[in-house]
């Protein structure tokens, strides 16, 4: 066959039947214990993704027809579901709105719903009561809508009054829209979740950012999922970390799944034979695509969607608090119990070798979940014969599938413990503001935030006496949590059921209560005092949360309970970070009580240097005072630290303060510099000493003078990689012409890999492009072996002149011929191949991006699936590595106010930093204050031109090693 168009699946790929309502409920298992009921089904409810109960149990539906190719067609609606006679079934079907494209997300609120079909928010309203809304407004715009797995989603209502969304990866700049208006500037979602304000109508960024699914347990710890990492954990709040831009914090998202992101799955459908039949043709490399999970065409999570934290009392209590996820793809709900780790939780699998819910029927399709009134889980089955993004869908393929097989089809079941009975729907509209108060100690958590949000709604202060009752003496913890912030939202809560709340016996209630002190505590010391009784609370949710409240107390008062919540954090990346996002002032102060500590743990020596770098951007004068009064009393204790911290000054890039802040140490700042500087060259040109010592050491050779002949031996070929890099690295801080002499010297003798840092040396020096360019045009480099996207990245940095002399050679060198490269390396197919040879070959050219066999680092993808996609697919992958690029591993360019570019692949986004991942494990956390632009380049971070490290016999090697391995 001469092309893939040319395959012919028909006879391989039936068409399968559904199943009509009653027949698909037989066809589902459930665990031990539980039983599974149909509480709708078509007609009454179609292709259902996403639901919300009102104040009296109604059930409003979001219905994607559109899924997944239609959306021009806009078939979207809102569809009203009703248990007139309150059995458990919902037998009333009103569409109560429509016309809407690829809606995902509703949440009632305000006797309407608020409803996300992007790039809008809508707000709607039914006035007459006719079961049709009448107000169709849009209150928010711009969320994008890229790819159709990946819209904004989940709308819940959050302990702290607003309605929490997840964005998911199309991202989007939003806006509030006034009178059909948009307004503002907008804000950035890439990377992060958002909360609405009702009452203001106002939108602010939260940190989150995974793909489909969002949930809140009891205490407000956040839960979300992707695909392809089914339970993650969202650890703190993105306001906190805003406040101080000088700060990068740790990821916000963990997976936390014990068994791994992408855990087996144990299905009871038969895999769908285009998935068999896609994954043969993706292992071959006959069609472009991941190779996943060995090479199994499925079991494991590649769907996983709707994370829900279960919290109702309709299953045996030891489930309570269960996280539910369902896998799409392989027709199954999974569960795992959370079990505290700190901060964090584990999540571990309960059903072994099985699931909570499965279906022998592959068009059970569970994407979403909801906790409900009568304390059950409702599972959003969207029912279709096919749910998989069309773009990854080889043609062949496709043309025998009809993806709107099931447009007319949906159902929603209800999961309950086998002895559930069912109890009557309150009617939380008719209650008055006293007796919604008293739901807040329900036991289930649906008819809990319901009256939160009535109680926020009305406004009705009638309700404050029965709320201050609850928040101090309510029989569970979650009603007085609930309580304390229901009067917060009426502006009525007062210090004294805060200070109550501190001392109360339960350690999530007095989480709480310090972060709802944060309004008052900076104009009430009494406040405060009672805060800082719980320095040594045993809780690390108390703790945490104190580390990031005690950023409200006035300056001169954070500074040593900040360092006592330092010293009981150990290494704990989060707390420490929590304590820095606190100074974002008098960060000189708190350093200082951190230098007199008696000893410091690793993670508080790391806390004390970001300390310094912070202070060294800021550049305030009182902790410029504070470090220079304290540093000779550190570096008698701690000679080395105190070294570090003179290090960490000079890497500013301020000569002056360097000075001052050396002189500190002995008196006199330049000689110690100097001394500093010595020092670092005996270690680097010591062969003998640990490649780690001389790696840290040559960080060090920028703040000294340019010795153009010790970085010209650093940069031999017989240095190690890992050496020449550190070295590449200290020259990219240098802004005189001869190190860019130095690397252009060196060129035709670097590997790709060491490339990729030379060039960053050239895009940071003032002359280092021109000069490029200069040794191309003299034949002495070759175009070919430029990153050409990279330079057309950087050209709005240069001069006129060098811009057409850049666009020039971009047209000279046209594209180059990947497919001829591949064709002339076939005969590496036919050589006889040696593993232990092949070994070296990948650890020289490949290990700084992939692990195998515990050699390398794992930047890009997993190498274990390679030997099921055979030689032919792998030599394609090697030497034309942007044929296919998983978004995941897109390379991007940010060039830095101080002149640098830095490549690498994304691997953390908060809201005042950015991390690139790059070659040999080696991540730069890049401050947003400190960039200047930042780019995909829409290339593998793999390089193009492996060709010209690795002949046909050393090809023939590399394919014998990755095949015999894994």
């Amino acid at each position: 066959m001469s092309s893939a168009e040319e395959f012919d699946f028909a006879d391989q790929l039936p068409r399968v039947a559904p199943l009509e309502p009653t027949a698909a409920l037989k066809t589902i298992n459930v665990a031990p214990c539980f039983r599974i009921e149909q509480a709708a089904a078509e007609p009454n409810v179609v292709d259902p993704v996403a639901m919300a109960f009102d104040a009296d149990g109604r059930m409003f539906v979001i219905e994607m027809r559109g899924y997944s190719e239609d959306d021009g067609l806009v078939l979207g609606r809102v569809r009203l579901l009703e248990d007139t006679d309150d059995d458990g079934v919902y037998e009333k079907s009103t569409i109560y709105a429509e016309g809407l494209s690829w809606p995902t997300a509703i949440a009632c609120t305000r006797g309407g719903v608020l409803v996300g079909a992007a790039p809008d928010i809508f707000f709607l309203k039914d006035e007459d009561g006719d079961g049709v809304a009448d107000v169709r407004q849009v209150v928010f715009t711009g969320f994008g809508k890229s790819n159709v797995q990946g819209l904004l989603n989940t709308f819940l209502w959050g302990l702290d009054n607003r309605i929490h969304g997840a964005t998911s990866s199309s991202g989007g700049v939003v806006k509030p829209v006034v009178d059909g208006t948009p307004q503002g500037d907008g804000v950035n979602l890439r990377g992060r979740d958002f909360a609405i304000d009702m009452a203001s109508l106002t939108l602010s960024p939260t940190s989150g950012g995974a793909q489909h699914g969002m949930s809140f347990n009891d205490w407000g710890d956040k839960f979300v999922c992707s695909n392809s990492d089914h339970l993650q954990q969202v650890t703190y709040e993105d306001r906190y970390f805003a406040r101080n831009p000088y700060l990068a914090p740790p990821s916000s998202r963990r997976s936390i799944a014990a068994d791994g992101p992408q855990a087996d799955v144990y299905r009871t459908s038969p895999v769908e034979a285009w998935r068999v039949i896609r994954t043969r043709l993706r292992a071959e490399k006959i069609v472009p695509g991941v190779v996943e999970g060995g090479g199994r065409p499925a079991g494991y999570f590649t769907g996983a969607t709707g994370v829900t934290i279960f919290r109702g009392d309709a299953w045996p209590a030891e489930f309570q608090g269960n996280a539910i996820v369902g896998d799409v793809g392989s027709n199954l709900v999974h569960r795992k119990r959370l079990i505290p780790q700190g901060v964090l939780y584990s999540g571990q699998r309960i059903d072994e070798k099985s699931e909570f819910v499965s279906s022998s029927d592959i068009w059970f399709r569970p994407v979403q979940f909801s906790n409900a009134p009568d304390g059950s889980l409702y599972i959003a089955d969207m029912y279709r014969e096919t749910i998989e993004h069309p773009k990854s869908l080889p043609p062949m393929i496709k043309r025998h599938l009809d993806l709107t097989s099931g447009r007319d089809r949906g159902r929603i079941y209800r999961v309950t413990g086998e002895n559930f009975e069912r109890p009557a729907t309150p009617k939380l509209s008719k209650m008055s503001a006293v007796e919604l108060a008293a739901l807040l100690d329900d036991s289930i958590a649906w008819r809990r935030e319901s009256a939160a949000r009535l109680l926020h709604e009305r406004a009705d202060l009638s309700a404050v006496p029965a709320l201050q009752e609850m928040a101090t003496s309510g029989s569970t913890p979650q009603g007085r949590i609930h309580a304390l912030y229901a009067l917060a939202g009426l502006m009525s809560l007062e210090e004294a059921t805060l200070r109550a709340a501190l001392s109360d016996a339960h350690p999530r209630v007095r989480q709480h209560a310090i972060r709802l002190s944060e309004p008052l505590a900076p104009t009430s010391p009494a406040l405060r005092q009672n805060m800082l009784q719980l320095l040594g609370d045993e809780d690390p949710h108390v703790r945490y949360q104190l580390a990031f409240s005690l950023g409200e107390f006035p300056n001169a008062e954070k500074q040593a309970p900040l360092a006592c919540v330092a010293a009981a954090a150990g290494d704990d990346p989060y707390v420490l970070a929590a304590i820095q996002s606190s100074v974002g002032s008098g960060a000189g102060a708190l350093w200082s009580e951190l230098a007199k500590a008696p000893q410091r743990s690793a993670g508080q020596r790391n806390l004390l240097l970001a300390l310094t770098q912070q202070i060294g951007k800021q550049q305030r004068k009182a902790d410029i005072a504070a470090v220079v009064a304290t540093l000779p009393q550190l570096s008698q204790a701690d000679a080395k630290l105190a070294q570090q911290v003179v290090k960490q000054v000079a890497a500013g890039g301020n000569a002056a303060l360097t000075k001052q802040i050396a002189a500190a140490v002995d008196g006199d700042g330049a000689a110690m510099l100097q001394r500093i500087y010595d020092q670092a060259v005996g270690v680097v040109t010591n062969e003998s000493a640990p490649l780690s010592a001389r790696v840290a050491a040559a960080a060090t050779l920028r703040f000294g003078p340019l010795d153009a002949e010790l970085f010209a031996e650093l940069l031999q070929p017989s240095q190690p990689l890992a050496l020449q890099q550190a070295a590449l690295q200290a020259l990219a801080h240098s802004s005189e012409n001869k190190a860019a002499d130095l690397v252009l010297q060196r060129w035709s003798g670097m590997s790709p890999t060491l490339r990729q840092a030379a060039f960053q040396v050239l895009a940071a020096n003032p002359t280092g492009i021109a000069s490029l360019l200069s040794a191309v045009d003299a034949g002495e480099i070759r175009a070919a072996d430029l990153d050409l996207n990279l330079l057309q990245t950087l050209k709005s940095l240069q001069s006129p002149e060098v811009q057409s002399r850049i666009d020039a050679l971009a047209k000279s060198a046209g594209n180059s011929d990947r497919d001829a490269v591949v064709k002339s390396y076939r005969e590496a197919l036919e050589l006889s191949g040696d593993v232990k040879r092949g070994e070296t070959v990948f650890v020289k050219n490949c290990s700084s991006c992939h692990q195998l066999n515990g050699k390398g680092h794992p930047i890009g993808p997993n190498l274990a699936a390679m030997k099921n996609r055979g030689a032919e697919a792998i030599l394609t992958n090697v030497l034309n590595p942007n044929l296919e690029v998983n978004p995941q591993y897109m390379s991007y360019v940010c060039l830095t106010t101080d002149g640098r570019a830095l490549t690498g692949v994304i691997a953390n986004e908060t809201a005042t930093s950015i991390t690139l991942l790059q070659g040999e494990n080696k991540s730069e956390t890049i401050l947003r204050i400190d960039i200047d632009e930042l780019h995909s380049t829409g290339q593998s971070l793999m390089p193009q031109d492996l060709e010209k490290q690795i002949d046909p016999q050393a090809m023939a090697d590399l394919l014998k090693y990755l095949l015999e391995q894994g």
